[in-house]
């Protein structure tokens, strides 16, 4: 009998024991999720298309001082400051339309802009270029700002409409808040809402401005 009720006991406690680990394996697959949603989340993506050909597209986008034109008004976008460092020679093609102030490969592009709107503070961002193909992408990093991590490649791609040669404005962003789960929560509640609204504005903008 004695041997029974141990035997019994034991039994129950290794029924038992799976009950704890379910909890903790709840936990952590709750932890995983939030995880996994953080990464999924760091990508944002749009695209535009425009009437105009790829090449006139292309050079309003390299040129820093158009940064300014494309961004909210709220926003209050400055230019402070530009190094620039020359693109590779152009397509002969495009060689007449080269103006000195294309952003190649190692420029770099300081702006400041306001935290929140009609608020005097101002925060400083400066964009390092690292890729640049003709008529194609060119892309930059940010070298200092309020991000952990934030890459941004800007691709072009020629398409005909209705008999008008035009270019798709693609934009991919991707962003690191940084600071783990309350990062994501920052990144869902402001970063994420604020890019949505940056470049809504633009696309709004964009096809005025390339027009003059």
């Amino acid at each position: 009998m004695l041997r029974k009720s141990i035997a019994r006991r034991s039994t129950c406690q290794k029924k038992s024991e799976p009950s704890g680990l379910a909890v903790s394996g709840n936990l952590v697959l709750f932890r995983y999720n939030l995880e996994r949603r953080a990464r999924v989340a760091k990508r944002f993506q749009t695209e535009q298309w425009v009437p105009f050909p790829v090449d006139r597209v292309f050079l309003f986008f390299a040129n820093p001082n158009n940064l300014p034109r494309i961004m909210p008004p709220s926003a209050g976008t400055r230019l402070d400051h530009v190094k620039l460092v020359a693109p590779p020679s152009p397509p002969v093609s495009q060689a007449a339309q080269i103006t000195s102030e294309l952003a190649g490969v190692g420029s770099e592009i300081v702006t400041s802009f306001r935290i929140l709107p009609f608020l005097p503070l101002r925060a400083k961002w400066i964009a390092l270029i690292t890729e640049f193909e003709w008529n194609h992408h060119f892309a930059d990093i940010q070298k200092k700002g309020p991000f952990k991590s934030f890459h941004h490649r800007h691709e072009l791609v020629p398409l005909m409409r209705d008999g008008r040669d035009g270019t798709i404005v693609r934009d991919i962003i991707d962003l690191d808040v940084g600071f783990g789960v309350l990062g994501a929560v920052v990144q869902t509640l402001f970063a994420g809402p604020e890019l949505k609204k940056t470049f809504a504005h633009r696309q709004s903008a964009l096809q005025g401005l390339l027009s003059e």
